[in-house]
């Protein structure tokens, strides 16, 4: 069975990038309705994805079908203690924060039709790598369902649910950790007289090759590092590994489950 209308509570980035990778692929709801509570998100969105409908509450969207909640944590609770009265045995939520377990947000709602994902930036053009877990009790047939209703943002993989934490931070998170590294590059070959076009092809070439000889040239890490004998930054180093332990572990234990 075709899910017919799907709802958003939350109107924020994750929402735009779920909309855009279904518009990419021409993917049609008979309904989309999305709240937020500020008024200037949903116009915002509005103006992009004109066909959308906008709700006047929460308990407005979790009448939809497939209801998502684009929340963050610290809002979980009181979103679930809004829609519990209206979701029915027949609505699947869709939970994409990291913390709040689908034990907990099953008992909020009296339903176990619960599924989480950790879904990537990169769903926008549809090259997601997004981790999914479903309530214990879930059926082949619905988690096969819901993987083909959400086939348009990319790679979505079954994971135990205690990993989804974990690749918050390796994967969901991992771009921020490296994009200003990548547009600050464009900038330094900017300086080196390389134009626009010149530097934007040499960046991602570089970037991509890079990855391709060290995840799949069979050699170690060391090994990879050491076909580059100069090192122009190679003092920060140290200082560049401590903020990723302390940062991102730090980061890990406050959102795992």
């Amino acid at each position: 069975m075709k899910t017919k209308t799907i709802g958003f509570i939350g109107g924020g980035r994750i929402t735009k990038i779920f909309l855009q990778a279904f518009q990419n692929k021409k993917v049609v709801f008979e309904n989309v309705k999305v709240f937020d509570p500020n008024s200037d998100t949903l116009s915002a969105l509005k103006n992009l994805f004109p066909k959308i409908e906008v709700a006047e509450s929460a308990q407005d969207v979790a009448k939809q079908e497939l209801v998502v909640l684009a929340v963050h944590p610290p809002v979980i609770t009181e979103t679930l203690a809004a829609i519990k009265d209206v979701v029915t045995e027949d609505t699947t939520v869709l939970s994409l924060a990291p913390k709040v377990t689908i034990e907990k947000i099953a008992g909020a709602l009296g339903t176990t039709k619960i599924i989480r994902m950790i879904p990537n930036a990169t769903s926008y053009i549809n090259k997601g790598y997004n981790p999914v877990a479903f309530h214990p009790i879930t059926d082949k047939k619905a988690k096969k369902r819901f993987m083909k209703q959400v086939k348009a943002l990319g790679k979505n993989f079954e994971v135990e649910e205690n990993k989804l934490e974990g690749y918050a931070i390796v994967s969901a998170m991992l771009p921020t950790y490296f994009w200003f590294q990548w547009e600050e590059m464009l900038k330094v070959a900017a300086v080196t007289g390389l134009d626009e076009k010149e530097a934007k092809k040499a960046v991602e070439t570089s970037l991509k090759k890079s990855l391709s000889i060290f995840f799949k040239s069979g050699l170690s890490a060391d090994e990879v590092k050491d076909l580059i004998p100069v090192k122009p930054i190679g003092e920060a180093e140290e200082q560049i590994k401590e903020i990723y332990q302390t940062k991102l572990l730090g980061l890990y234990e406050k959102i795992k489950a």
